[in-house]
Order: C-alpha cells, then sequence, then structure tokens
C-alpha cells in the first residue's frame, strides 16, 4: 500500500498492489506530459485505487485514441493513465508516491523515441513499444 498525492496537495490517492510493470517510459507524450526525458509509471487494478481527496479536481486529456491522461487542474502534476487497451488499470505516475511501494523499476518502453541527451545506464530490458505478454507468462 503506497500514498500519493500532487504538488499542491489537492489531489490524494491510496493504492493497493499488486503492482505490475514499473517501466520508464521515453515516448514523446509521457516526456511532454512530464516535463522529463521520461516518465516512470506503474501499473495497477483500478479499483486497488481509493481516492483519499481532490477527485473532482482531475482534469483529463486524450493525448492519443484511447489514452487518457489525469492531472491535477490546480497544479498540473501528472496523476495517471488510463489505456483502453488495458481496462480496468491504470498507470500511476510514481513521482506523485509520498513512500516506497517496494516495486523498482522492471524495464524501459518507447527507448528509440528517448530524447539525443538520454543515457540508459542499467543493464534493464529496453523495448520499443509495451511488450505483450505471451499467454505462457500469464
Amino acid at each position: 500500500m503506497v500514498e500519493g498525492s500532487c504538488l499542491c496537495g489537492g489531489v490524494a490517492y491510496r493504492a493497493g498492489g499488486p503492482f505490475e510493470a514499473m517501466a520508464r517510459c521515453y515516448c514523446n507524450e509521457c516526456r511532454k506530459a512530464s516535463g522529463a526525458e521520461c516518465a516512470t509509471n506503474v501499473t495497477v487494478e483500478e479499483d486497488h485505487v481509493e481516492w483519499l481527496r481532490g477527485r473532482e479536481l482531475l482534469s483529463s486529456y486524450e493525448s492519443s485514441p484511447g489514452n487518457v491522461r489525469s492531472f491535477c487542474s490546480n497544479c498540473g502534476s501528472p496523476v495517471m493513465k488510463k489505456t483502453e487497451s488495458i481496462p480496468g488499470k491504470l498507470r500511476l505516475r510514481t513521482g506523485l508516491f509520498d513512500g516506497d511501494h517496494g516495486s523498482r523499476i522492471q524495464l524501459h518502453v518507447f527507448v528509440g523515441e528517448r530524447a539525443a541527451w538520454t543515457e540508459i545506464l542499467d543493464d534493464l530490458p529496453q523495448f520499443e513499444r509495451v511488450p505483450v505478454p505471451k499467454e505462457s507468462d500469464a
């Protein structure tokens, strides 16, 4: 279980695991939405997120078909992303976590879109897209 909140503190939530696929995403959209060279996200079941306050402060933007990003309308902190292709799940922005949720970065995605100055200095798997689990992995 971890709690998260935006920069102004207006939006706050508690999220319980299991957390899936903690990844750093280097796609153009995540870079622009985060204002950083990548966004670090963790996937969680939507019904494992309890909104403590400020859900009404969330504004949303469909950044590409089927991808809706939500952010605090007061301070602009990116909070989560919902993807039509993975119903019932949210991708939470880990930069909003107020504590350690126990997971660690597992992979890097959209590495071909990373900024020219970005170096990936670890040995974690790197992918051009988000990998789709095989039936045998499920």
